[in-house]
């Protein structure tokens, strides 16, 4: 079911949970395999109608087609082949080890659906980011009401997807909108919150579930780091700094927003850095606007922006650089006619300008150097974002050293944005970036309720630490502790006399 963008936001989130919640009931009782088999229809049409989500894509977003083609579409597969590995054996009922203190008792961990989630997505990924949760949010047995961007709602492509699978059409409702429809779904009580996003509607949306305890999940967006030790690759670090931090024209919650060198390769690694710039292709001007959409204007390296407000940001963050002190190594002030903006390289900045400390969300790549590993540390971490970060090192002792003092989500090392591109490692930061994750495990289980079980023998007699209470029960429980928590070696003799004698106070109980 769709509601369409010309709908009243109260008729279609009310018609939306409706519908939502009679599918969660009509297929609650749908085995993990089964879902499995619903998604592997989904697959199978993601990759034979990839070439028109591709060009959905470039026409709303303004990726260029490589960029799509990775993204939207690689990812996306991955995670649904990870999830038919992997979903069935991290959703079976676990058994968990029960003490000696609970002899004779078994325990269990279930992993049950949440109900009816939320889920809303930003403009940047539009495909990737909709179709990774509703997965995961289906596998795990719950339904989902979908809000997109409505920036770059892509209406109808996701919808055109399920169309496939009567029972995914049952399980997912889509509404398109604006902020006042994301308070109106809100307010509608889904049984989790599922959001990627700004930091400031993210805020927004956690104090709207507070209101009503209902659970979220934030990804908000990082400045992430990247660090270059004079002992790196060279080439690589270079070719890896530029994909980081142009790729989908800087729009990456994970792309590489500020870029730390290390002093004694600093000015030659710069150098290189401009020079390897000017090859790389952007989207020319003409090739179309966000309103008349994007020609395939061939094999570009760099598309257009995907909204005007965002170009905005990267205007006000690069003239107050350069205000302050900056310099513009490479490309131009980004021009208010278009949404086309080349790459931007600068030093000489300073910590305390926007573009080294707020989301740029663009294609600029500011760069710093530093002397030695501790200030790089501290560079990094001085932040309030904690997503992802870069280490370029051929040491690797001290690549795990820093690794293990950065504070983000994830880290890659010699490479970049690649440790969210392992569908089996969660994705997820720290600090102003949010809280929970996506994919592995941790976010599959996300989309979960967790039941503790415990099972018992079906006999009639009472526990020994049930009522009455005696003095004698009383002495006999501080000796059982006494030889529960002694030296291991004494342990075990004294545990079974102990625990026979409490036994003792374990009866039929009187009718």
């Amino acid at each position: 079911m769709t509601a369409p963008a010309s709908c009243q936001p109260t008729n279609a989130v009310a018609d939306a949970f409706a519908a939502a919640r009679h599918g969660f009931a009509k297929h609650r009782g749908l085995s993990v395999e089964a879902r499995l088999a619903e998604l592997a229809k989904l697959k199978a049409v993601i990759l034979a109608r990839r070439g028109a989500i591709v060009d959905r894509v470039m026409h709303e977003v303004g990726k260029c087609r490589t960029d799509a083609l990775i993204a939207e579409i690689i990812g996306t597969v991955d995670w649904i082949n990870w999830l038919e590995r992997h979903a069935a054996r991290l959703l079976a009922p676990e058994r968990v080890k029960t003490p000696i203190t609970l002899l004779g008792k078994k325990s269990l961990l279930l992993h049950e659906a949440l109900g009816v989630v939320l889920v809303i997505c930003p403009w940047n990924y539009p495909f990737h980011n909709a179709i990774t949760a509703i997965a995961a949010a289906v596998v795990t047995g719950n339904a989902v009401v979908y809000k997109p961007s409505e920036h770059a709602a892509c209406e109808g492509l996701v919808e055109e997807m399920l169309a496939c699978s009567p029972v995914l059409q049952d399980l997912v409702h889509i509404v398109y909108g604006d902020g006042v429809v994301g308070q109106a779904l809100i307010a509608a009580g889904p049984a989790k919150i599922f959001f990627t996003g700004s930091g400031t509607t993210g805020a927004k949306i956690m104090a709207e579930a507070a209101r009503q305890l209902i659970p979220v999940e934030l990804e908000l967006g990082g400045k992430d780091p990247m660090i270059v030790f004079a002992d790196a690759a060279t080439p690589r670090a270079i070719a890896g700094a530029l994909w980081g931090a142009f790729t989908n024209a800087g729009q990456s919650c994970s792309g590489v927003e500020r870029l730390l060198v290390e002093a004694p390769v600093y000015e030659r690694f710069l150098d290189d850095l401009v020079a390897a710039a000017g090859r790389i292709v952007v989207r020319p001007d003409d090739a179309g606007d966000a309103d008349a959409g994007d020609a395939d204007v061939g094999d570009v390296d760099v598309g257009r922006m995907t909204v005007a407000f965002q170009r905005d940001k990267v205007i006000e963050h690069v003239e107050e650089a350069l205000r302050l002190g900056a310099r513009l190594r490479f490309g131009r002030v980004p021009d208010k006619g278009s949404l086309t903006v080349g790459p931007i390289i600068l030093d000489r900045v300073a910590p305390d300008m926007l573009v080294w400390r707020e989301e740029t969300f663009g294609p600029v790549l500011p760069v710093m150097r530093f002397a030695d590993e501790a200030e790089a540390v501290h560079l990094a971490n001085d932040t309030g974002y904690g997503l992802c970060a870069s280490v370029f090192t051929a040491d690797k002792s001290r690549a795990l050293r820093v690794t293990a003092v950065l504070e983000v989500g994830g880290v890659s090392v010699n490479n970049v944005n690649m440790s969210e591109g392992n569908p089996g490692l969660p994705f997820g930061g720290a600090k102003k970036s949010g809280f929970g994750k996506l994919r592995g495990p941790e976010g599959l289980l996300g989309f979960t309720r967790s039941k503790a079980v415990l099972i018992d023998q079906a006999g009639k007699k009472i526990e020994a630490n049930w009522y009455p209470y005696t003095e004698t029960k009383l002495q006999r429980f501080e000796r059982f502790i006494d030889a529960l928590y002694a030296p291991r070696r004494f342990r075990l003799p004294a545990i079974i006399w102990h625990g026979l004698r409490l036994e003792s106070f374990s009866q039929k109980p009187r009718r």
